[in-house]
């Protein structure tokens, strides 16, 4: 695998991490590495994850980060949380810039729009089309927040 893959980024800025003695972003990219490794041998054979399977995982990981994090501050640990965001920070740097409130309710409106729903029955239907173009690019609790707001509004 060339270092021009999602991959094979991740596996040169762990070296890099690790000859700069980082050990949270050391940490950070073992741990996404090693979550795309498992990703990769799950099921019946084993198969090279494409960019977009592999920004999956990453995407997958950082919301544990988030929960994590939320979960930490609610208990009152702080420090703990601390850490959480830290990784975070470092997996979002690997992640698709985040689309804003705004951008959001364009899409999800343009795919009511395109599939002509009419209420929370067809809210499915909007999630499917408005994904396509999110494409990880927003979390899907967001969506599903402002898709609930448009078909109630």
């Amino acid at each position: 695998m060339t270092d021009t893959t999602l991959k094979g980024t991740l596996q040169s800025d762990l070296h890099d991490a690790m000859r700069a003695k980082d050990k949270v972003r050391a940490g950070t990219l073992r741990m996404a590495l090693t979550a795309i490794t498992n990703a990769e041998v799950a099921g019946d054979e084993a198969k090279d994850l494409t960019d977009d399977e592999v920004l999956k995982v990453i995407a997958k990981e950082a919301k544990k980060r988030k929960e994590a994090s939320t979960a930490y501050t609610d208990a009152g640990r702080t420090e703990l949380a601390a850490i959480e965001d830290a990784e975070l920070v470092v997996l979002e740097a690997y992640l698709p810039k985040q689309l804003d409130d705004a951008e959001l309710e364009r899409i999800v409106r343009a795919a009511v729009e395109s599939t002509g729903a009419s209420g929370m029955a067809q809210m499915g239907q909007v999630m499917k089309a408005a994904q396509g173009e999110i494409a990880g690019r927003a979390d899907g609790g967001r969506v599903a927040a402002i898709v609930k707001r448009v078909l109630a509004g």
